[in-house]
């Protein structure tokens, strides 16, 4: 099997703006995997607050090269890597790889039910509230608007993005922007405000507190969220979990983690990093069960790559085999 792994910039229409700092181009590592005449594609955005960079997520992926030349499989791929960026624009090459060979399309070789389209939540960054009322009146026809939080004004975010599209149904994401005092201050006035979700209000792995706290609107773990062996911690503290191929390192994974987090009665949120469609592809596999689905990422570029996902407004449907799968 022949591997080529190649660092992509990718222009953003806006800055991009969330608790943790600000970007205003998606810096992907693509991988294409060549075997016997046909090609695997995949893609996955490193992310620094887990610890990755474009220059460490290639560095793991080329020390696979011997492996992969020698015939590693996807299920040896999966404790070959720790959950992460790089297993997933690995594990994803191989699902596409798997498809192009056998000749069958993604929902065949996954075994499971012909796709639907899906609704995905748009996202306003993070901003002061002027500029996200602004924003939200722009964007007031969709039905979902995701907004980025941080801190004490983010009551007032909210008040002015609900005044800017007052027909909207309104989630908010902290990235792990509050403390408890802040958590009892503002849920309250969120659900007074119609909000009907909040992702990762606290820091991660200083959640458990959340069981303690009242829910007047559900809860969503996305930070705290990763893999298999992330969900023991999260029942009882959440009521939905945020499922992003970047974390679980890859649809194998990602199949699991939603298949287990339903048995242990939690609703499923499939998210994304802000990167091509690409990247967005094998998340509507996930995603085709989502009680949430916020797979927008493309939306928010210059430019997305050739033969993109179709959006109709905030319609999103199902990938072509000249994508993915």
């Amino acid at each position: 099997m022949e591997l080529a792994i190649a660092h992509e910039r990718w222009p953003l229409r806006h800055a991009f703006t969330i608790a943790r700092g600000s970007r205003t181009v998606a810096d992907v590592v693509s991988v294409t995997l060549q075997l016997q005449g046909f090609t695997g594609r995949g893609e996955c955005l490193p992310y620094a607050r887990y610890g990755e960079s474009v220059a460490s997520v290639i560095a793991q992926i080329e020390r696979l090269r011997p492996a992969l030349a020698a015939g590693m499989t996807r299920m040896q791929l999966q404790s070959a890597l720790p959950a992460g960026a790089a297993r997933n624009a690995l594990d994803c090459a191989f699902w596409d790889l798997e498809c192009k060979s056998s000749g069958q399309s993604i929902w065949q070789q996954a075994a499971l039910p012909a796709p639907h389209s899906l609704h995905t939540a748009y996202t306003l960054s993070l901003d002061t509230p002027a500029r996200m009322q602004q924003m939200a009146q722009e964007n007031a026809w969709r039905p979902l608007l995701k907004l980025k939080l941080a801190d004490d004004e983010d009551i007032a975010r909210v008040s002015a993005v609900r005044e800017g599209a007052p027909q909207a149904r309104l989630i908010v994401d902290a990235n792990e922007g509050w403390d408890e005092a802040i958590y009892l201050r503002q849920v309250p006035e969120l659900a007074r405000l119609g909000v009907t979700l909040i992702e990762q209000p606290l820091p991660a792995g200083k959640d458990a507190v959340l069981a303690q706290l009242p829910h007047p609107v559900p809860l969503c773990a996305d930070e705290s969220c990763h893999d298999l062996d992330s969900l023991g911690a999260i029942a009882g503290c959440y009521e939905m979990v945020n499922i992003k191929l970047d974390k679980t390192g890859g649809l194998t994974e990602a199949l699991r983690v939603r298949e287990e987090a339903t048995r242990l009665g939690l609703q499923i949120m499939v998210g994304c990093m802000v990167s091509t469609s690409l990247s967005m592809a094998p998340a509507v596999v996930v995603a085709q069960q989502a009680s949430v689905v916020d797979l927008d990422g493309p939306l928010l570029l210059a430019e997305d790559r050739e033969y993109g996902l179709r959006y109709d407004g905030s319609e999103l449907f199902p990938p072509t085999p000249a994508l993915w799968g």
